[in-house]
């Protein structure tokens, strides 16, 4: 394996630490995050093949912004870059969660009120710089023209009206529909590959698996009764099951674990407030969950057991999926295709800025100043996004304090 600088799985390991500790404001805003950080700062891939990755972790069931980060890692340094971008994202807000749930309950209190909640809102301000800066440069460089900036409005009009999972892949296909019929890639255009170290028939192996297990585990639960063996069942399905990732897949987890007993719901809505609070992707509130069993697996071993799980099928799928998706996207049809799902995915990030980030985030006129000084920050004065997350925060701190 290659070993030059952010070739290393440590060296990507370090570089998804500092975002998995600094990335605020759900999915779409670590979207965002990732194309500073690997598109526009250290150049690891094109706008094009970034954007042919969003829209692929879009179609797969799992947290979309953790499929990006798999991916990326996997690209830049095989199975162990994978391991360590999840690693790096994941683990600060799950290793925060699982203390919380082992008793640091004051925590919880604190960020639910007074100064606490004002940095939290100063986080959820940030988010609408970081997001609007995305859109703004993923705009510009996917949808150069009159009819994909047409598709863009048209998709984010849509979804404003009618938000939903559902819609947004329903958005996304007819898109590629009208690309495939109605656009044509540049015949001069060099198809900029993402490098994948994984084989189709690797990959077809670990597809294989992800069906394996999602068919077998019930199966395997239901001849062998087992507490742990449940839970890793219960969890993998969510993470399996649940398309657009982040508060989709609470309705499963609460289904799965309040009605049996495993956790009460005082606690359930607890660790879904407290999930608000931390960076990274929410799907780590399994963390909370597995750490807050009533029997074991509980604490420390629950926690960890349920993360896993529920992260389990999306590096599957991404690992299975890649190696198919880099080779279709070479094709020209399939590229008319991906400038219509790729004009479509910006709308899908514009309707996302306005909600749930623009109306959970604005408040008020103070907010909005605040939010356009971040923007500049970003975009003008090139500050490094961490600053500005702990500037807003700071800021919303001292304003409620």
């Amino acid at each position: 394996m290659n070993t030059t600088p952010d070739r290393s799985a440590w060296q990507v390991f370090l570089i998804f630490l500092r975002l998995g500790l600094t990335s605020f404001g759900g999915p779409v805003a670590h979207l965002g995050y990732f194309r500073h950080e690997f598109v526009e700062r250290r150049r690891w891939l094109s706008e094009a093949a970034y954007a042919d990755l969003v829209a692929l972790c879009q179609f797969l069931p799992g947290p979309a912004s953790s499929q990006v980060g798999l991916a990326l890692g996997l690209s830049r340094a095989g199975y162990a870059g994978a391991f360590a971008a999840w690693a790096g994202f994941t683990l600060p807000s799950a290793l925060a969660l699982i203390a919380l749930a082992l008793g640091v309950a004051q925590a919880g209190d604190a960020l639910g009120s007074g100064a606490g909640a004002g940095l939290l809102h100063g986080l959820k301000v940030v988010a609408v710089a970081v997001v609007a800066q995305a859109v703004w440069g993923m705009a510009r460089s996917l949808c150069p023209d009159t009819p994909r900036r047409a598709l863009m409005l048209g998709a984010a009009a849509v979804l404003i009206a009618w938000p939903g999972t559902a819609l947004q892949l329903l958005v996304i296909g007819v898109a590629a529909v009208i690309g495939l019929a109605a656009m044509r890639p540049p015949s001069d255009t060099a198809h900029e590959p993402l490098h994948v170290p994984v084989g189709r028939r690797a990959g077809a192996l670990w597809l294989l698996l992800f069906a394996a297990l999602l068919v077998g585990l019930p199966l395997l639960t239901a001849a062998l009764p087992s507490q742990a063996l449940a839970v890793v069942d219960a969890f993998y399905r969510a993470g399996a099951l649940v398309f657009g990732g982040g508060h989709v897949v609470l309705p499963l987890l609460q289904a799965s674990v309040v009605p049996s007993g495993w956790v009460g719901n005082d606690a359930f809505l607890a660790g879904y407030g407290a999930a608000q609070a931390v960076p990274g992707p929410l799907f780590t509130f399994a963390a909370f969950l597995g750490a807050s069993m009533q029997s074991d697996p509980s604490g420390w071993a629950g926690g960890l057991l349920a993360l896993a799980a529920i992260f389990a099928p999306a590096f599957l799928l991404v690992v299975g999926a890649l190696p198919f998706w880099e080779r279709l996207r070479a094709q020209p049809r399939v590229r008319a295709a991906l400038m219509g799902i790729n004009a479509a995915v910006v709308g899908l990030l514009l309707a996302a800025l306005w909600n749930p980030v623009i109306t959970s985030g604005i408040r008020g006129m103070g907010d909005a100043l605040l939010a356009a000084v971040a923007l500049l920050a970003l975009m003008k004065w090139k500050w490094p996004p961490w600053a500005v997350v702990a500037g807003c925060a700071t800021i919303g701190w001292a304003m409620a304090a």
